[in-house]
């Protein structure tokens, strides 16, 4: 029972926050309309002092919403304004910290999953996807990402997905090849596999060829062979993202090592790659088979030790377990085994 007069601040307290909430949206929204390649310094700075002055959940929600409206549209956006977006999040990414890359990597990874689920006719998909290969081309996120993406683009093999593939390769072919070469090659050896594969499902061949004679030039790294590729523009925005990078290095070691399977399951078995992330899910041993494993024969342990472990607050069997083979262990080589166990 809730109390009326405590409802009622709750209450006052919820408008409040609705209000500050509205307000915060319009700054940020008033922000990112604005932003373009000449004012990105200054509207990157005004974005730092929002971040400091407010909650960095709010900001984060706020800014990742108004960014996936902006830029998720059933039409091909401009891919100078995408990078402009994008360039935007990998410096407050390196500024800031690491939570704000990760929170809207994860949000453009999930709905870009959804929409290659359901069909969608438009151009979300490539939107998303642009999205994600200029994180990568920025050093947001880590080629391990892109290489689990085209797999699984790989594995489906529709026209749909030649499509896609193709799309990613043009964006960010020749950084792959560059940051793995090995696995770039085993991509390769797969499509052409699935291509040979599927050659009576597809009634125009032309696409599948062509996706091929692609990926053949960007591993004997032939640049003039793929239509369109113009590496200059990264070039130059990477050239303003130094300058304005406030910590000194490239922001290799920033970059989130992430694969595609961690960021889908990730409210399941919660966010490794933020530092200090909360997790709120089930337990993630929910074996009881092996939680029954690492309960330690109380038997075998003398009652001293869990009286002492138990004046300790060792209050998990784990920690009982992990606390007893410290104590007992003959020497260091006898302890690494038994925790081994």
């Amino acid at each position: 029972y809730i109390p009326p007069q405590i409802r009622k601040a709750e209450e006052a307290l919820d408008d409040k926050k609705r209000e500050e909430l509205g307000r915060l949206k319009k700054m940020v929204n008033g922000l990112i309309n604005r932003l373009s390649e000449p004012n990105l310094s200054s509207i990157s700075g005004q974005m730092e002092e929002l971040y400091m002055a407010n909650s960095r959940k709010d900001m984060n929600d706020t800014l990742t919403d108004i960014l996936m409206n902006a830029c998720v549209t059933p039409v091909a956006m401009p891919t100078r304004l995408l990078m402009e977006h994008v360039l935007l999040v990998s410096i407050l990414h390196n500024n800031i910290g690491i939570e704000v890359g990760a929170h809207f990597l994860e949000a453009v990874v999930k709905k870009f999953d959804e929409l290659c689920k359901s069909d969608a006719e438009g151009k979300e998909c490539e939107n998303l996807l642009a999205l994600i290969a200029h994180l990568y081309n920025f050093h947001v996120v880590h080629c391990l990402l892109i290489f689990d993406i085209l797999k699984k683009l790989v594995s489906t093999f529709t026209e749909k997905e030649i499509e896609l593939i193709l799309f990613l390769l043009k964006n960010v072919g020749f950084s792959l090849r560059k940051d793995d070469a090995l696995a770039l090659k085993e991509l390769i050896t797969e499509a052409q596999r699935k291509a040979s594969t599927a050659e009576k499902k597809f009634q125009d061949q032309t696409r599948v060829r062509f996706m091929l004679e692609t990926m053949l030039a960007l591993r004997n790294n032939d640049m003039r062979k793929i239509p369109g590729y113009d590496p200059e523009p990264v070039e130059r925005l990477r050239k303003l993202q130094r300058a304005l990078i406030h910590s000194s290095g490239s922001g290799k070691d920033t970059q989130l090592r992430v694969s595609l399977e961690s960021l889908l399951s990730a409210d399941q078995v919660g966010r490794w790659w933020i530092v200090g992330s909360s997790w709120s899910g089930a337990p993630m041993i929910s074996d009881t088979k092996s939680q029954a494993q690492q309960k330690l024969p109380v038997g075998k342990v003398s009652s001293k030790i869990m009286e002492l472990a138990r004046k300790l607050r060792m209050n998990t069997d784990i920690r009982r377990s992990i606390f007893c083979v410290l104590m007992m262990s003959e020497d260091f080589m006898d302890a690494f085994e038994k925790l081994l166990k």
